[in-house]
């Protein structure tokens, strides 16, 4: 039979017929996957095979099935390895964690599957003492002496929060020692093994104890923290960011601690926040510190800004999702912190902060208390430069005024207002008679004293407060009758918002 004749490819040349044995392999090819010029059909097949090219007709090469077992049992293994030395981190990270918190907090790590009220959270405000030593510090002079000593009140209805610095150079009776600074309570108590019912042993009761009595402030716990703690919370967290806002233009410089910071928005490492903490303006070596006009309550005012910071940071979920962070972070604690809050608690404690918003924690200070400061300057026979209420010594009323101010959720004591009585009648000590009255309506009598007009037929309230005490104005009008008047004789001779005067038609003392 006559075969056909066979056209010629586009090269022109006509293709020999295939041999026996031998396969066409690519059979339908784009223009530029042909063989060249000058190639048989035969030579591109084999090169293009050698250069590991497969015609899009051809079946998919196989894996040998050595090569597919090899590889599945290393994706096994590598598996494996993954899951081991995640176990093996979750092990390390979880016992440091236990650890760490058994020595901050004892007990075991089971004591955090529960939790209970805190004390002091029936009535709606947990209190807490904190201070702070440098007892490995050693250029630190008097390494027990607790130099930062603040209060920290929760309110757990509201989720609010305040801290109050309480100055360490308050001039405070220390049992068996007389009169001492405060800072001192601490390391006496600690040396006389302090006992007392309500309190805890040792030097931190002592100093609970006195600060409690004081400032007229039931306390529910304590914690003690080593100045190394805070730095390396610090450096656990990545470090805390905080506003200068120093009234030099030039920022902060401290030349005890060699520290430097421009006003506004700066991030802190662990040392520069320690530095921070422990500044206020000190010279040394001929160098002149600037940016602390008011030296050691600058300082707590850091310190209270800093505190914040490290809260925040601390909550984090940057710092939350990183257990390298959160490790170093409860090393810092469990080898640097001493309390009375036990796991259990310490769980309840981290409940209720999570709902306090950063800007729901207020920064206290005696020295700028309702728009002054509430104490003094004072000079010990001995020659010790101390500070003592603004009112005298162991006159602490305004003080604890102050506190109740801010611990009260009557409206009435929330304001603080400040109120003279005078006495316009011929009765005396009548002025004394309606302080105490006042003061069962929880309003506070900063002043006493006789009308410089004489007698007077009626009684009159002037009021002074510019509107900012309303609840104290509708108290005061709903006992003695609406007889305000903003007319002030007395302007400049007396800092009240309101000033009673008592006539004869109140001198009966009702």
């Amino acid at each position: 039979m006559p075969q056909t004749p066979r056209k010629p490819n586009i090269s022109g040349l006509t293709p020999s017929r295939p041999r026996p044995g031998m396969d066409i392999i690519v059979t339908k090819k784009q223009a530029s996957q042909f063989p060249g010029v000058g190639m048989t059909l035969n030579s591109y097949n084999r090169d293009s095979a050698k250069r590991g090219r497969i015609s899009p007709n051809a079946a998919p090469a196989k894996t040998p099935l050595r090569k597919r077992i090899f590889k599945k049992r290393t994706f096994k293994r590598l598996i494996i390895i993954l899951v081991v030395l995640g176990i093996i981190s979750g092990l390390y990270y979880g016992g440091k964690f236990a650890y760490d918190l058994h020595k901050a907090f004892g007990g075991s790590i089971f004591d955090l599957l529960h939790t209970s009220k805190l004390k002091g959270e029936d009535t709606g405000r947990v209190n807490i003492l904190l201070a702070g030593n440098s007892p490995d510090d050693p250029m630190h002079g008097g390494a027990y002496l607790t130099d930062s000593i603040m209060i920290l009140s929760i309110d757990t209805r509201n989720n609010t929060a305040w801290m109050l610095s309480v100055p360490r150079d308050l001039w405070v009776t220390i049992p068996n020692h007389g009169y001492q600074k405060i800072n001192a309570a601490y390391e006496f108590g600690k040396a006389d093994n302090f006992s007392s019912n309500g309190y805890s042993n040792g030097g931190m009761g002592e100093l609970e104890q006195i600060v409690s009595q004081k400032f007229g402030i039931p306390l529910d716990y304590y914690a003690l923290i080593n100045y190394t703690a805070f730095k390396q919370a610090v450096d656990a967290v990545g470090g805390i960011t905080i506003n200068i806002q120093s009234p030099d233009p030039r920022g902060l410089f401290d030349a005890y601690t060699n520290l430097k910071l421009a006003n506004g928005t700066v991030t802190l490492n662990g040392q520069q926040a320690l530095n921070l903490a422990r500044a206020r303006g000190d010279n040394a070596a001929g160098d002149v510190s600037y940016g602390f006009p008011q030296s050691d309550f600058d300082r707590t005012q850091h310190q209270r800004q800093m505190l914040v910071a490290l809260q925040a940071k601390a909550s984090s979920s940057s710092v939350l999702a990183n257990p390298i962070k959160l490790s170093s972070l409860f090393d810092s604690l469990g080898n640097n912190v001493q309390t009375d809050l036990n796991l259990s608690d310490a769980r309840r404690l981290y409940g209720l902060s999570k709902k306090i918003p950063t800007q729901k924690i207020q920064s206290l200070s005696l020295n700028s208390a309702n728009g002054h400061s509430l104490l003094s300057s004072y000079y010990s026979s001995n020659g010790q430069e101390a500070l003592i209420p603004a009112l005298g010594i162991n006159n602490y009323s305004d003080i604890e005024a102050f506190v109740a101010q801010h611990t009260s959720n009557n409206p009435i004591v929330q304001e603080g207002a400040k109120v003279v009585v005078l006495n316009a009648t011929n009765i005396y000590g009548l002025a004394t008679k309606y302080k105490q009255i006042l003061a069962t309506m929880h309003i506070n009598v900063d002043q006493t004293g006789n009308y410089f007009g004489g007698v007077s037929p009626t009684s009159s309230i002037i009021d002074v407060s510019n509107g900012s005490k309303p609840a104290t104005k509708a108290a005061l009008v709903q006992k003695f009758g609406n007889i305000v008047t903003t007319s002030n004789p007395y302007a400049g001779v007396y800092n009240a918002d309101f000033i009673f005067i008592v006539g004869t038609d109140k001198a009966a003392g009702t």
